[in-house]
């Protein structure tokens, strides 16, 4: 009786495990997930790359937060709006917090606006600069972002370099 148990419950905990797997949602797949289980989504509900969480994030922020360049990349031409801007930022802003030099570069060929500002003002430059991510620093001015525009404190990129007292980073944003 007690292997009888055993066996149905062991079966039961598969069953629960298999159907939470396939019980994914866009969001947890932009996180970790595949392509494939992207277009099977598509398929019931084309529309859905582009809802947002409770959070109010898309999926490609979160697919770009975590670094899962597949399922970023398939959604950069695919979403509505590609700077879509969450309370927290756009998906820019999420590659840029994450340091991803790679991912950044393609969003911005994937025409990603480089000056689209947070809820707080803050530019992926202005972003880059607090973090003190010189290597962001030159990849964000040298596709041309703007170091003039100030957050709601009233800073800019250069203001927050100077601030942060690296020399290098203060060199980046002069001028």
């Amino acid at each position: 009786m007690k292997n009888i148990i055993f066996i149905i419950s062991l079966f039961l905990t598969f069953s629960a495990m298999s159907a939470q797997e396939k019980a994914k949602s866009i969001f947890d797949i932009a996180r970790s997930g595949t392509v494939a289980e992207v277009k099977d989504l598509m398929k019931q509900d084309p529309d859905i790359i582009n809802k947002t969480n409770e959070s109010g994030f898309s999926p490609l922020i979160l697919a770009c937060y975590r670094g899962n360049m597949e399922v970023a990349d398939f959604l950069m031409d695919k979403v509505k709006d590609i700077n879509y801007n969450s309370s927290m930022g756009t998906a820019l802003m999420a590659v840029v917090y994450k340091g991803d030099l790679a991912l950044t570069q393609k969003l911005l060929d994937n025409k990603s606006d480089i000056n689209t500002a947070d809820s707080q003002g803050t530019t992926p430059l202005i972003f880059a600069s607090k973090l003190g991510n010189i290597e962001m620093v030159k990849l964000l001015v040298k596709n041309k972002a703007d170091k003039n525009i100030k957050d709601k404190q009233g800073n800019t990129a250069f203001d927050y370099a100077v601030l942060s007292k690296i020399t290098k980073l203060i060199n980046e944003l002069k001028n």
